[in-house]
């Protein structure tokens, strides 16, 4: 019998990152004596902030009480949080639009960035800006919108080339070319570019003059610095009508292992079922995560609430100003070494293309052969991340330093 869902052999066979892991454990098992330092994938070093543990505790022994236990929660989240978010995150930043209850809580921005193509319809167009992260495109694929792949392309998907040519700015669709759904990530992963709010709002321009449907991954909205950059896409007047926004407290208060973030779905968004009567994806997606998600728990929760007190929004900024001193540091030596680098300004990632050229997997093996440094090898995120590698910001700061002083070596 025919059960298995064919779209999963559709997909190259092993994960980017899982690709990662088992050439370095082949290197290690081969060099045991050698020490690698890992910048490949975004997992962060710095502990979870006091104010978070204390928290985490806290409702940890309200649990263990029969007067204060907490049973299932709201699939949506706990109206203390969806509140933070809300005041903290949108309107202290000026955006009105946005309530409480457009704010779903989730086990992270991974997980809802697959799981929205759940309330889309099935013959519709994803438009990815390519270097992409890779959820984009496999989530798609699964779901049986990929079409067929021919040579590196899905058929069923259109690709906005990002390059260094254009500071990593896609060009918006061309006319004729189909977008019903367009995935952007700003800051970006991997390239570290970030979006000027004249760009952006162009983005929103064309989802509303097109029917198109934009998800803004802004997981590391946290790290811009540079003044008049946008941190949300509801910055953009009537983007609420036309735009999802996803984010994460994992690259900012070390939530990686804790498993928390939220996705904002408007209830202002304006789309339609195929028989042209009005679908409401806000109740959509409700009704999704009360089928196939039981929320997240209330431990957690109430540690991701503790990140809205000034103890929290302090640790954020420290966390985050350690991971950009990093960034900064791998900026500074490889641009020394002569390679062309993006990112590592409003962004914990460093993107850049060696002096020394090659293909990504080559430079990612002569890296870790000849530094023991691991990298993420740029083509794992797309075409035009080929001759490229990605290094993170989010290791500790005394290993930095050390990966810098044996990226000096010849």
């Amino acid at each position: 019998m025919y059960i298995a869902n064919q779209n999963f052999a559709r997909l190259p066979e092993s994960y980017l990152f899982s690709e990662v892991a088992r050439k370095i454990k082949e290197y290690k098992a081969a060099s045991p004596h050698v020490d690698v330092i890992r910048m490949d994938i975004g997992d962060v070093s710095l502990p979870l902030p006091a104010c978070v543990v204390e928290a985490m505790v806290k409702a940890a022994q309200e649990m263990g009480r029969s007067a204060t236990f907490h049973g299932y929660g709201p699939e949506q989240g706990y109206p203390f949080l969806r509140e933070a978010v809300a005041e903290y995150d949108y309107r202290a930043r000026g955006i009105d639009c946005i309530e409480a209850d457009d704010i779903f809580i989730s086990d992270g921005a991974k997980s809802d960035l697959a799981n929205l193509g759940d309330i889309f319809g099935q013959n519709l167009r994803p438009a990815v800006v390519t270097p992409a992260y890779p959820v984009y495109i496999d989530s798609n694929v699964l779901s049986g919108r990929g079409g067929t792949l021919q040579n590196g392309r899905w058929s069923g998907i259109t690709y906005l080339p990002a390059t260094p040519q254009h500071d990593f700015a896609p060009s918006l669709p061309a006319e004729g070319v189909s977008a019903d759904v367009i995935y952007l990530c700003y800051p970006n992963n991997p390239t570290g570019a970030v979006i000027t709010m004249e760009r952006l709002r162009q983005w929103v321009e064309y989802a509303r003059s097109h029917g198109a449907l934009i998800i803004f991954d802004s997981a590391y909205e946290a790290y811009i610095s540079t003044p008049g950059i946008p941190h949300s896409i509801y910055e953009v007047e009537g983007a609420d009508e036309v735009a999802i926004e996803v984010r994460s407290f994992s690259k900012t208060a070390g939530f990686t292992g804790v498993r928390c973030g939220y996705t904002v779905v408007p209830r202002r968004l304006k789309f339609t079922f195929v028989d042209g009567t009005a679908a409401n994806l806000n109740r959509m997606w409700s009704r999704r995560q009360c089928t196939k998600f039981n929320g997240v728990g209330y431990v957690v929760q109430r540690a991701a609430e503790a990140l809205y007190t000034p103890e929290g929004r302090e640790a954020i900024r420290e966390n985050v100003g350690y991971y950009m001193r990093n960034a900064a540091m791998l900026r500074t030596t490889l641009l020394a070494t002569g390679a062309e680098v993006s990112g590592g300004l409003d962004a914990p990632y460093v993107w850049f293309r060696p002096a020394e050229e090659g293909d990504s997997w080559t430079l990612f093996e002569r890296m870790l052969h000849r530094h023991s440094i691991s990298s993420t090898p740029g083509v794992g995120f797309g075409r035009e991340g080929e001759g490229w590698l990605r290094l993170t910001g989010f290791n500790t700061e005394q290993l930095t330093i050390q990966a810098c002083d044996r990226l000096r070596q010849p």
